[in-house]
């Protein structure tokens, strides 16, 4: 791993690694018992509203995410600073996600296949230390050694100077702004869907 640098009180240096049998503990540690938020387990995006409700008692979702990791199926990517796990970007082709699928807002705008970023999740003690860019920044990276051409995502543009962290699990506009993403679509003033293509 490289030597890890803070500088202004933002992390440099993050390494970047996709969720896998090898680092599911490290996964198991940043989500904690609460699965990062109300027993989510990153997997409001994948399910219906009725299943993943359910999924939320006994450890429903949880599993349900194991089993997506042990048939090696992409889920997202972990960044780790020395050594731990601070954050988690979800990240796969957009049909995995199904309520991304059936949205009425961010539906798909041409029949290119994308890959999308429908959330993320940082460590309490790590944020506002600039890892949203740099974990957008590992993906990026990422795709492009796997030759995924197009990174979709579907961020807010605060209405208030100040948003709360729980809101901010979509990823705010402006780190996707700083790491070279670009507004496709704006049928959501608010959320608009952005793009980086990594063949450009």
């Amino acid at each position: 791993m490289a030597k890890n640098k803070k500088e202004n009180g933002h992390l440099t240096e993050l390494k970047i690694e996709p969720l896998s049998k090898k680092n599911w503990s490290k996964f198991l540690q940043l989500f904690g018992e609460k699965g990062a938020c109300g027993n989510c387990w990153c997997m409001y995006f994948r399910l219906k509203k009725a299943a993943f409700d359910e999924g939320k008692h006994d450890d429903g979702n949880k599993g349900r995410m194991k089993e997506l990791v042990w048939d090696n199926m992409p889920t997202g990517v972990i960044g780790l600073y020395d050594g731990e796990p601070v954050a988690w970007c979800a990240f796969a082709p957009r049909e995995d996600f199904l309520k991304l699928e059936n949205s009425r807002v961010h539906k798909r705008i041409d029949d290119e296949k994308v890959w999308s970023i429908p959330c993320f999740f940082i460590a309490k003690e790590y944020r506002r230390m600039g890892l949203s860019v740099a974990m957008l920044k590992g993906v990026i990276d990422y795709a492009k050694k796997n030759k995924i051409k197009i990174i979709e995502a579907y961020p807010t543009i605060p209405t208030q100077d100040k948003l709360p962290d729980a809101f901010a699990w979509i990823g705010l506009y402006k780190s996707f702004e700083r790491a070279g993403f670009k507004i496709v679509d704006k049928t959501s003033k608010h959320r608009p869907m952005v793009r980086y293509y990594t063949s450009n």
